[in-house]
């Protein structure tokens, strides 16, 4: 049975792959308990830069795993820049097709996977937790997957598209004026 709750857009399944390779060739028992923890709420995530922390609560316990990615290769900032110009610059699917379709993947690159429980080998519980709540953040708002990776960050060698200058994917109904989409008779 498919578990279409994390990594519906190719940028979401992106932080799946990182939960579940495809190199992987045996079942891991950990996913479905880290899946369960990601969809009831259990995963708390906090962004600082290239740092992304999760609190997992589990049971009686909470662990804190915190996941580093590299940042994003120029060629690739530069690739996804040059595809977001325009008014209605959007994170799609076609955008994420193309820039890997040129050779530059838009997929995070882990520096390094730390976590406070006993399990000393970066694929624990909390920290496949953490992947598949930041593949639900990613799957809602791409930009998150790229601020991760400093797809924004100044730098003097490449001109990037700020990604607060991109509009929402998502807009609150009661912030919109009826009157400026429909015409009322005079």
């Amino acid at each position: 049975m498919p578990d279409d709750d994390f990594g519906y857009t190719p940028w979401g399944r992106d932080w799946v792959r990182l939960a579940q390779p495809l190199r992987q060739t045996l079942p891991n028992p950990a996913l479905p308990r880290a899946r369960k923890l990601a969809r009831l709420g259990g995963v708390q995530v906090t962004i600082d830069g290239r740092v992304v922390r999760g609190v997992v609560e589990r049971g009686r316990g909470t662990s804190v795993a915190c996941i580093a990615v590299a940042p994003m290769s120029q060629e690739t900032i530069a690739d996804i820049a040059g595809r977001l110009c325009g008014a209605r610059a959007l994170l799609t699917e076609d955008v994420h097709r193309a820039v890997t379709e040129m050779g530059h993947s838009p997929a995070p690159v882990l520096e390094s996977v730390d976590c406070s429980c006993s399990d000393d080998t970066g694929r624990c519980v909390h920290v496949l937790a953490v992947f598949y709540e930041m593949a639900r953040r990613v799957d809602d708002d791409p930009r998150i997957s790229l601020d991760v990776q400093e797809f924004c960050q100044v730098s003097p060698d490449v001109t990037r598209a700020p990604t607060a200058a991109l509009p929402q994917r998502w807009i609150a109904l009661n912030v919109l004026n009826p009157a400026d989409y429909f015409a009322v008779p005079r």
